[in-house]
């Protein structure tokens, strides 16, 4: 099976904390993969990474169907077929999503009409059309902001989308709606990794691979029967059940141990 994404000892630093150490990650077209993990462990700084984001410094191995992106520019690498759906959309008022899709095509060199009925067919079964006309996640709520970013993945086909907690801040009903277009997306020219805290999107989003993340490392895989085991012991729990040492109390930790949180992975 080919690889949308190989991830090879992957480190990431800012300044002299260190928060990726060493992450060793396969996905394959067509698989949905899930990081989970507690606050703090290096979960969104990996997309961060793998996105091309400033003020890391950052070693090892990230390659995009057999293409290294790591020292790529963010645009080289969004060119290759690396998007990102984010935890928090921006809003851009004045541009409609339509006028955006026209431009991306035109920058893939895509046709940018065929692309504008792809979007039109894709929108309609997202139940999502009234976006394509409206501005980019301006006045939407939080999942309709969601299903956006979902949208504009379908419709300009990257090789690898990494969907950095897409289910934060969502009732039921918006979790329910996301995971369905995430499962609408799905597609053998396609690898998903899916950065999420908690297991309720995997209810309704069936995940080929569910990764748990602790301390910047992968620590365990498996498939989505670890979803349920999470559920049910904790983080800590599997952390004991591990025989991993437990992070450092508030008192024994260093001033700067507390930057690994925020801004940096939140």
């Amino acid at each position: 099976m080919s690889l949308a994404l190989q991830i090879r000892d992957l480190h990431a630093s800012v300044g002299s904390v260190e928060i990726l150490r060493g992450v060793d990650l396969d996905i394959g077209f067509g698989e949905v993969h899930a990081v989970m993990g507690p606050n703090g462990s290096g979960k969104s700084t990996l997309c961060h990474v793998l996105t091309g984001k400033d003020g890391y410094e950052v070693s090892g191995s990230a390659l995009l169907d057999g293409t290294e992106v790591l020292g790529l520019e963010v645009d080289e690498r969004a060119r290759l077929g690396l998007l990102q759906a984010f935890q928090y959309p921006v809003e851009i008022p004045g541009v409609k999503l339509s006028e955006l899709l026209r431009e991306a095509a035109e920058e893939w060199g895509a046709d940018p009409e065929a692309t504008l009925t792809r979007a039109r067919e894709l929108a309609e079964r997202l139940g999502a059309t009234e976006f394509l006309d409206r501005s980019v996640n301006d006045d939407l709520s939080g999942g309709e902001k969601k299903r956006s970013e979902i949208l504009q993945m379908a419709v300009l086909r990257p090789k690898a989308a990494l969907l950095d907690e897409i289910d934060s801040g969502l009732d039921i009903d918006a979790v329910r709606e996301v995971a369905a277009a995430v499962e609408e997306m799905r597609g053998p020219d396609l690898g998903v990794l899916l950065i999420t805290h908690y297991s309720r999107i995997l209810r309704y989003l069936r995940a080929d691979r569910i990764h748990v993340m602790m301390d910047g490392r992968i620590v365990c895989s498996g498939g989505p029967e670890l979803a349920d085991e999470l559920e049910a012991e904790g983080y800590e729990g599997l952390r004991e059940r591990l025989g991993l040492q437990p992070e450092p109390t508030p008192s024994e930790r260093r001033p700067s141990d507390f930057f690994t949180d925020t801004p940096f992975d939140f």
